[in-house]
């Protein structure tokens, strides 16, 4: 039998943490983060992880668990995951899954295709032709490889576009012919999946809120610290939402307020990205938002629709 799994996910500054706190408070669940930078330590004000406090009240999977210079992949979270999950229903605990990484949960819903370990020089490359020849050469090469798999990916998404080039190129197989991510279910899960989403404008309002709210608690300080470390940052963190352009500021590219609104512009274009991913996913569910809905309702409203369609419960889970 599948596991069910609730999944509560949205863009970023939709809410989803502190509704999924309300949500588990309420059923008494444990929460499972989805959200590939929340594995981070002491990566804390640039991703509004949730404070310890909280962690003390709600229990946490899969916050804090690599070291900032360590990498981290989908591949490593799916593992992560299936162990979590696996040892909350062993235990007969109740648990929701929470976050905005659109691959974390389509690895969790559809399943992972564990592919060759990451080629960076020749994704470097593709990045600087991307950059040179713009977006389109990058999904008319891969059109001409692998037309499946490029019908499928958005000529902007660029990530995914690069990994399907460079499998073709490491293992001259096209990624369509033994990948699992697209077109498939996860036999290990059966997956409700509730989505948060606000009216554009009301979403950038939150956006610049959050951006705002991450300098007063000081951002600055905190990548000056994560910098100052010997070890440095990971790939994935150093490209971090705020973290990256922190760096930058350090470098002298950006001016104080020049990076304040290049974070949040940057966080815009990542909100619609990520909206894009959710609207792929079959069977998601979405709840509307606005500018005057308190968590409160929210949660009672996502609590309402996972019970009538996926009961879940410490004796059936």
């Amino acid at each position: 039998m599948p596991l069910p799994i609730w999944i509560l996910t949205g863009p970023t500054a939709s809410g989803k943490t502190d509704i999924g706190v309300e949500i588990a408070t309420n059923i008494g669940a444990e929460i499972v983060s989805a959200d590939s930078m929340l594995v981070y330590r002491a990566m804390d004000i640039g991703t509004e992880k949730p404070s310890r406090a909280v962690r003390n009240k709600i229990p946490h999977h899969l916050i804090d668990i690599v070291e900032p210079w360590e990498e981290y992949s989908v591949g490593l979270y799916v593992k992560d995951f299936d162990a979590v999950t696996q040892s909350l229903y062993q235990q007969g605990k109740q648990f929701i899954v929470v976050g905005g990484t659109a691959l974390y949960l389509k690895a969790i819903i559809d399943g992972l295709f564990d592919g060759p370990p990451a080629d960076w020089e020749y994704r470097n490359y593709l990045k600087a032709v991307a950059l040179e020849k713009g977006p389109n050469y990058l999904h008319t090469m891969l059109s001409e490889i692998d037309t499946e798999t490029a019908r499928k990916l958005h000529c902007h998404d660029q990530k995914r576009i690069i990994r399907a080039l460079e499998v073709f190129k490491t293992t001259g197989q096209r990624i369509s012919s033994f990948q699992t991510q697209f077109g498939h279910k996860n036999p290990n899960y059966h997956c409700t999946l509730v989505a948060i989403e606000y009216d554009r404008d009301i979403l950038y309002q939150r956006i610049e809120a959050r951006v705002d709210r991450m300098f007063m608690r000081g951002l600055i300080e905190e990548v000056r610290t994560l910098s100052s470390n010997p070890s440095g940052l990971s790939r994935q963190a150093s490209q971090a939402l705020g973290y990256k352009e922190i760096i930058d500021f350090f470098n002298g590219k950006y001016t104080l307020s020049e990076v304040s609104d290049e974070i949040k512009q940057r966080t815009r274009r990542f909100a619609k990205r990520q909206m894009t991913w959710f609207r792929s996913f079959s069977n998601i569910h979405w709840i509307h938002a606005s500018a005057d809905s308190d968590t409160t309702r929210l949660s009672e409203e996502i609590i309402t629709y996972f019970t009538q369609n996926k009961p879940v419960s410490k004796e059936t889970m």
